[in-house]
């Protein structure tokens, strides 16, 4: 399982980002899919997940109606668009998937908002 994660970067409050996790090594359309940020000294927290269909997204309430996830079954995407950053915002980013009796994670992507 290899998880890998782009499209962090550095943007001032009200900015968008676009983060993508490109999966292989497992059987994508079958498992669900979570992003998940920690912010420095603070532990790490879920954000969002979506089912294999698509058919279920749910967010945190930090990030809801700010942030939206899809998936692209058929390239093994996973994507989420962040917009009217806040500074709170900034963290690292991680798309996780639990196959295979344990989780997996990313490398991480850091997002940094300044005020």
């Amino acid at each position: 399982v290899q998880l890998v994660e782009s499209g962090g970067g550095f943007v001032h409050s009200g900015g968008s980002l676009l983060l993508s996790c490109a999966a292989s090594g497992f059987p994508f359309d079958a498992y669900l899919m979570s992003w998940h940020r920690q912010a420095p000294g603070k532990e790490r927290e879920l954000i969002a997940r979506i089912t294999p269909a698509s058919d279920v997204r749910e967010y945190s309430p930090t990030v809801k109606g700010r942030f939206i996830t899809w998936r692209d079954n058929l390239e093994k995407m996973l994507y989420l668009q962040l917009s009217d950053l806040k500074p709170e915002d900034t963290a690292v980013y991680y798309c996780k998937v639990s196959a295979y009796d344990r989780d997996h994670w990313g490398q991480g992507t850091q997002v940094t908002v300044s005020s």
